[in-house]
């Protein structure tokens, strides 16, 4: 009876002194990341010595490109998928991204396909159009599915920050700042994505730009409305005078009760918003995965005829569930 006291003794002893020693890497981990958190891209690259065109150059990275040349669908999807890069923060250029999308489409194309003839698979049109549609999916459809995941993020994020960059800009303007000098002070105190966004805003009005129309393209960068309404509000306020200060509270009242009632469209909304989801990434996740473990399982009859028309007819079905769905759960507030 005493050893199995002592032995239980021991065991709680080494499960609290584990617990206590993994609670301690963890607060000293999450303090480090939240002290870096509270530093937008802007002043870490300040403080690396990075030059003010430096600076504005990669904050300016994936916007305004001219896809005029391409033909109007694939003009499109470009100026999309550079919107995308550009909310998830992606460092890379849009044409830098598609090239590499590119390579990775045909290495994964080329691997497939001598993986398959080495094994005795005929080559046939079917299974050519399984092999490109497999490496399509793995190389461009999937990467951009996750980069569309990261910039809701961070345009959800951008959404919530908005109203507290209000609140200081509203502090700052009762403290007896200029409009300048409140915006620098965003730049500073706001962490990112919004303190870059301020920052780029600051560098462009120093170099001659007017307030309104670097906060217009702040807005036209993340298509946020409420940006536009601070525009707005900042125009109207500069032509016909009044207190800024009352006016940006009313706005910052009114993005709060948007936003509550976006929360809760959102929240009776949740089901439809899922199922989509899923529908949308269970098939492709199937398909990858299942010709992963099973090659056999599509190649043993991409020869016959009828395959072509049956997989042709399930990417366009896709395609049409795809469009229908977005259609349907994309609600505006």
């Amino acid at each position: 009876m005493t050893d199995a006291f002592l032995r239980l003794g021991i065991l709680l002893a080494l499960f609290a002194t584990t617990f206590i020693v993994v609670q301690a890497v963890l607060n000293v981990a999450w303090a480090r990341r939240s002290r870096l958190n509270t530093i937008n891209q802007r002043l870490k690259l300040i403080s690396e010595g990075r030059s003010r065109d430096e600076i504005i150059s990669v904050l300016r990275k994936n916007t305004g490109s001219d896809f005029s040349a391409f033909p109007q669908p694939l003009a499109s999807l470009l100026a999309a998928l550079e919107r995308s890069l550009r909310a998830a923060g992606v460092p890379f250029a849009t044409s830098l991204v598609v090239f590499a999308m590119a390579v990775a489409l045909g290495l994964l194309a080329a691997v497939i396909g001598i993986a398959a003839a080495m094994n005795g698979f005929i080559m046939s049109a079917g299974t050519v159009l399984l092999i490109f549609t497999l490496s399509f999916c793995a190389a461009v459809l999937l990467p951009v599915l996750v980069v569309n995941v990261l910039a809701q993020r961070r345009r959800k994020r951008m959404e919530e920050q908005f109203p507290i960059s209000l609140d200081v800009f509203i502090r700052a303007l009762r403290a007896g700042h200029p409009v300048a000098s409140a915006i620098d002070l965003l730049t500073k105190e706001m962490p990112d994505p919004i303190g870059s966004e301020y920052g780029l805003v600051a560098d462009e009005v120093s170099y001659g730009a007017e307030l309104a129309d670097s906060l217009s393209g702040m807005a036209d960068r993340w298509g946020l409305e409420d940006i536009r309404m601070f525009v707005v509000s900042l125009s109207v306020q500069n032509e016909t005078g009044g207190n800024l200060a009352e006016i940006l509270e009313n706005l910052a009242f009114v993005i709060r009760a948007r936003a509550s009632l976006f929360l809760k469209v959102r929240a009776l909304s949740s089901e439809g918003r899922m199922t989509g989801w899923i529908l949308t990434i269970l098939p492709v996740g199937a398909f990858l995965s299942l010709f992963a473990i099973n090659p056999a399982f599509y190649l043993d009859v991409a020869d016959d005829p009828a395959f072509i028309i049956g997989f042709v007819g399930l990417i366009v079905m896709y395609a049409i569930g795809f469009a229908t769905i977005r259609i349907m759960i994309n609600i505006k507030v």
